[in-house]
């Protein structure tokens, strides 16, 4: 995608406070000390109790493509301070030539359930290089796994129905939308209307027509008639440009044509009105006039909970054509994930944890170099179900036990029952600023997507009532970090 849609140097895209304090390390001689950050979010987005890792991938191309160009270094070097003068020296500006990153990157698989506080993303390496990097890194992670979960939560409330990606007019940009129709792919969507994302990404597009081709002829009919003639093998036609449910019989009539002619009418599509009552009538007509398998395509600005109200309404609608709310995530725009320091290497080498305080404690932040251990229970029902998580730390061990203390609420323990096997999640991707792991394709991430989500407990995926999913910090590592905040404040 980096490659594809952009032909510049994109090693720029940083706020400048990432590179004064580059600089400030530079200075300080400290630049290159080795240090540990996490990428994490807090909450879980839309009211939710999970999220969908997405946008790996596309951090790897921006991370393998990093390169400071030279024209990179002429336009840092206009930049001024307060007093007018250079804000950074021609010293400092000469190390940048060239530059290239040699990071160490461990990230959850793209497509993995993640939930809050847990690191998606761990980067190790030269202090100034993991500080310059965070801002693309959260750009491009938490709009994809914002959108990712989106989907999910679509296609979670359509029940095995087919959802459709149809949001590119009202997306957030080029980028936006691209980024957005693949993270919808990943969450569960079948195919995009963005032909751009198709080619790019390889994602099947759908598509016919809209209100302007009925409004183009005399008469609804005849524009029905008209399309079947120029594409027989894609007939979804658009039934509300004047009645609906005259709408569907003009479509009925040109589906007999088509049939006449060896083809056959795919299905009708409703965009206004009230979707519930308009599907059963439309779906009673279709069936009536021997088109059982015709199917009824919906938009209209929907969402998880329009669809979950519909389908309980006794909707007769087998495709659903989500658009804004699901590219922009209307309800909740931002992720709000983080990155924070945890540990930094001492003048011997060293590892030193690092805590970030606050007043609120969902703020505080977790020292040490972090994994995320998952534990799941394997019987003759739920053959690979998830039990909870713990985030440990690597330089105090893995966990003994599978229990853990509440992040939300320190003190209390969590105890898992019936485990049967774990895995840790966070996986090498990048040794040395170089791949070390080949990366899955797009449609093999989105099998992934829905294998986890299956193995996800009913009640955390529910859209309305959800559960919460135990998650926590190991015991040692619960215990180093109450005794770090204890230390900060004196």
């Amino acid at each position: 995608m980096i490659d594809q849609t952009y032909g510049t140097s994109l090693s720029l895209l940083t706020d400048l406070y990432q590179l004064t304090m580059g600089y400030g390390y530079w200075q300080n001689g400290m630049h290159n000390r080795r240090s540990v950050f996490h990428l994490f979010f807090r909450q879980c987005p839309f009211g939710g109790q999970y999220a969908i890792a997405a946008g790996l991938q596309t951090a790897v191309e921006w991370l393998r493509s990093f390169e400071v160009s030279q024209d990179d270094v002429e336009y840092l070097a206009t930049l001024q301070g307060n007093d007018g003068q250079s804000l950074f020296s021609s010293e400092f500006l000469a190390t940048l030539q060239g530059l290239r990153l040699s990071v160490d990157i461990d990230a959850v698989p793209e497509g993995t359930v993640v939930f809050a506080h847990q690191p998606l993303i761990r980067v190790t390496g030269p202090l100034w290089q993991c500080q310059w990097i965070e801002t693309a890194l959260l750009n491009i992670v938490n709009f994809q796994t914002l959108i990712a979960t989106k989907a999910a939560r679509v296609c979670d409330a359509a029940r095995g129905d087919s959802v459709l990606e149809f949001g590119l007019r009202r997306a957030q940009g080029i980028d936006g939308a691209l980024s957005a129709s693949r993270a919808a792919y990943i969450g569960g969507c079948v195919a995009t209307s963005n032909v751009l994302a198709g080619k790019i990404f390889g994602i099947p597009v759908k598509g016919t027509h809209a209100h302007s081709w009925v409004m183009s002829f005399d008469g609804e009919i005849e524009a029905f008639d008209a399309y079947a003639d120029a594409m027989p093998n894609n007939c979804v036609f658009l039934v509300d440009t004047y009645d609906t449910i005259e709408g569907v019989k003009s479509a009925i009539e040109i589906g007999k044509r088509l049939r006449n002619t060896g083809h056959e009418m795919v299905g009708v599509r409703l965009d206004s009105g009230d979707l519930a009552q308009l599907s059963i009538a439309a779906r009673k007509l279709l069936d009536e006039a021997g088109f059982p398998d015709a199917s009824i395509v919906a938009s209209n600005d929907l969402d998880e909970y329009a669809i979950f109200k519909l389908k309980t309404n006794g909707a007769k609608i087998a495709v659903w054509g989500v658009g804004t709310n699901l590219v922009t995530a209307r309800d909740q725009p931002a992720l709000g994930g983080v990155y924070k320091l945890a540990a930094i290497a001492d003048d011997e080498g060293n590892w030193q944890p690092k805590v970030k305080l606050s007043e609120q404690v969902i703020k505080t932040s977790t020292p040490g170099i972090q994994q995320v251990r998952r534990y799941y229970a394997r019987d003759a029902v739920t053959e690979n179900e998830m039990m909870g998580d713990t985030i440990y730390c690597e330089l105090i061990g893995a966990p003994k036990t599978p229990c853990s203390e509440s992040l939300a609420l320190p003190d209390r323990f969590v105890e898992l029952l019936g485990v049967t096997h774990s895995r840790d999640l966070l996986v090498e991707v990048l040794r040395g600023g170089d791949q070390v792991a080949e990366l899955p394709k797009l449609s093999q991430i989105r099998d992934y997507a829905k294998q986890q989500r299956g193995e996800l407990p009913a009640d955390v995926r529910s859209i309305t009532n959800n559960a919460v999913y135990p998650t926590g910090l190991e015991i040692r590592l619960a215990k180093q970090k109450r005794a770090m905040i204890k230390a900060a404040r004196g």
